[in-house]
Parts: structure tokens; sequence; C-alpha cells
């Protein structure tokens, strides 16, 4: 029996919630069920709630500095969780996971550095290396008859020839799910090391391992990655609390991490508010049966879509993930243009979904589908996607 209640259906409109309050602006209607930006309808864990209300509860909303307590339970949180092993002076904090990317962009790579990324991927990385003056160099992941892998003898060759100097890894891969194999991260810090490239890896939905699968970090395969990794993490996704703005950076080798740590303090941008560092210790310290909770209950989201699915809706398919509450829908035997697909599922369905073609050209024929919400609105919406198709 489930001490928590993932079933209930939460109303979140005018909470400033972009998931539902910016239905309009970005779908052209209100009137959708949103399952597309990447948090959860659930309520978020009482522990973190109470441990912010007690905070609250004093007058007075001043200078703050992270309690030790703080970075011994992102350091424990890690090793509990993961088997990795970090030392104080390895990580800091960073105010979010893409703001992470664009700082290390900025500061390791200069204007017309060109920066690898592999599609179809989370589509924040391709507009921040743009939008700083950097070129993509595109590493596509190869589709398998039920998943997708990694090229990495197409990497080795795309390093050799383009030079670049920044390899942006999604681990968890977003918005496939994938969990890459400790020979695939081995084999991509080997390429790295030799080519003098860095490889900053984003590990926000590593805490998201369905099926009781184990997340890898980069940073704990070998040599080779401590010495040109910049993990970024955080509890944002984990716990769904990613208005608190809380990330973390970890990085081992002291060549990198000193002046890029040197970068930021100077800048203030290690500064944390204390309600990101109070959620971020409540939730890891107290967090955990919150989570596996959580987890059994989108693992069984992703059960009950898989057979709607394959029973009502042939001609989709879904590539089931190993990680996150995201599920990569395959539409190509709708035989529609993007174009259409999108039409179809925002004015007959009335489903907000991500555009697969965001995540790149690789994701033309896609559709991105958030299962993180109440069982009841996950059957509807799958409900409303059949009776569009029928």
């Amino acid at each position: 029996m489930r001490k928590y209640d993932f079933d209930s259906v939460i109303d979140r409109h005018g909470s400033g919630a972009v998931k539902y309050d910016d239905l309009q602006q970005t779908f052209g209607s209100e009137d959708l069920i949103p399952l597309w930006i990447a948090d959860m309808d659930f309520a978020v864990c009482p522990d973190i709630t109470e441990a912010l209300r007690e905070r609250m509860s004093h007058p007075i909303f001043g200078y703050a500095s992270p309690s030790p307590g703080y970075w011994d339970s992102i350091i424990a949180w890690l090793d509990r969780r993961h088997g990795f092993k970090v030392g104080r002076q390895d990580i800091t904090y960073i105010p979010g996971v893409v703001k992470g990317i664009g700082f290390a962009i900025n500061f390791f790579t200069r204007p017309g550095d060109k920066v690898v990324i592999q599609p179809p991927v989370y589509h924040p990385f391709k507009r921040v290396v743009e939008g700083n003056d950097r070129i993509v160099v595109n590493n596509p992941l190869i589709k398998t008859a039920d998943s997708y892998r990694m090229d990495t003898e197409g990497l080795e060759e795309l390093v050799r020839r383009e030079h670049p100097r920044m390899m942006i890894l999604c681990n968890p891969h977003n918005p496939i799910g994938l969990q890459w194999s400790e020979e695939t991260l081995r084999e991509v810090a080997r390429i790295a090391r030799e080519n003098d490239m860095i490889v900053v890896s984003d590990e926000i939905h590593g805490d998201l391992m369905l099926d009781c699968r184990r997340h890898i970090p980069f940073l704990a395969v070998g040599e080779d990655a401590r010495a040109v990794g910049v993990m970024l993490g955080a509890p944002s996704k984990t716990f769904n609390i990613p208005g608190m703005v809380s990330s973390w950076c970890i990085i081992k080798n002291p060549e990198l991490r000193l002046p890029f740590y040197n970068w930021l303090e100077t800048n203030e941008f290690d500064a944390p508010t204390f309600t990101a560092t109070i959620a971020t210790e409540a939730a890891y310290e107290h967090g955990e049966p919150w989570l596996e909770e959580a987890l059994t209950y989108i693992s069984e989201n992703i059960d009950f879509t898989e057979r709607y699915v394959a029973e009502r809706l042939p001609k989709l398919a879904i590539v089931r993930p190993e990680a996150s509450f995201l599920v990569w829908l395959d539409c190509r035997g709708l035989g529609l243009s993007q174009e259409q697909l999108v039409r179809m599922f925002v004015n007959r369905a009335h489903l907000a979904l991500n555009d697969g073609a965001m995540f790149g050209d690789e994701g033309v024929g896609y559709m991105r589908l958030n299962v993180a919400c109440p069982r009841e609105v996950l059957k509807t919406a799958l409900d409303h996607l059949a009776d569009a198709l029928s």
C-alpha cells in the first residue's frame, strides 16, 4: 500500500506553471491536456514542503549561505544511490543545468569553436551552443529495431575531422530515456581525452532510473572521464522542484575545476538562494521513500501506455525508456507530415505534447509524451488520441 498519493488530480492553472499557463502562448489553445514540459503533476514530497514552510515562518529573509548539511546531503545521495564518491572540493552550486552548460561553453570554449551534440536530443543543447556563437556538430544516434544506440565510431571520426572543443552528453538521454552503458561512456571518455575535448554530462534524469536499473555517472567510469568531465545534476526532475532552481556541478580534474569554480564564484553564479538549499537538503535526506513510490507509479504508467498503444493505437509505437517519465512516441506509421502530426495532436486530440522535430531532424515523425501524471489523466489523454485517430 502506498504512503503517498499520486492519483489525485491537482489543478495547477493560475500557479505560474509553464506547463499549464503557457498553453495558449505555445500551442494556440488553452483547451488541451498538458503532457509536454518535463515536470510532474504529483504533489511534492511532504518533507520538502514542511522544511520550506518551517523556514518561511521566520520573519526575515536575508542573505543566506548554504549549511554544511546541504553539501553533505548531495555527497551522501550520490554515494548511496549511485555508488559515486564525491569530495566537498569537487562540487559547487549552479542555478540550473542549462545555465551550467551555458557557463561551461562560455568559460571553456571561444566563439567559433565546435560543440558535439547527439540528436534527437534535448533541444536547449543546440540553442545554447548557437546562441553563444559556437558551432553545433551532430553525432546522431543510430536507430535500432526498438530503441537507439550511440554511434561511437562516427563520434571518433567526427572528432578527428572537426576538432570540437566540447561535447554535450545527455546521460540518461532525453528524449529517448537511454542510460548509456559503462562501455559506451568509457569509449566517449577515451575519444575525448585523446582529442583534448571536454565532455559536459547532463545527468539531471540520473535519479529516475526505472525497473531497478542503475545509473552510471560519466565521471565514475575511469580516469579518462575524470580528466575531461564536467558533470551536471539536480534534484529538480527527481523530486519535482524545478521552481527551486537548485542544481550542482561536479568536476574531478583540478585543472578544469579550480579556474572554472573561481570564475563562477567571482561572478556569484555559485550563490544559491536559501529556498534552493533547504529544498535540496530535505529532498536528499528524507525524500527517498517518496521517490521509490513515484518511480513505481511512473513505471506502471509506462506499462499502461505500452498496453494501450498496442491495443488501441496499432499505428503508433513507443520506445520504452530506461529512465525518467518521458516516452518517445513513434508516429511514423500514421503517414503524416510533421506539421499534420502536430496539428492532429493539438486540434483533434486536444493534447499538448512536445513536437519531436524540436529535438532535431531525427525527431521528425515522433512526439514526446510526459506520463508523470495521475493515471486517470493519462487514460483520458490516450482516449482523446484514439478518438482523434479513429
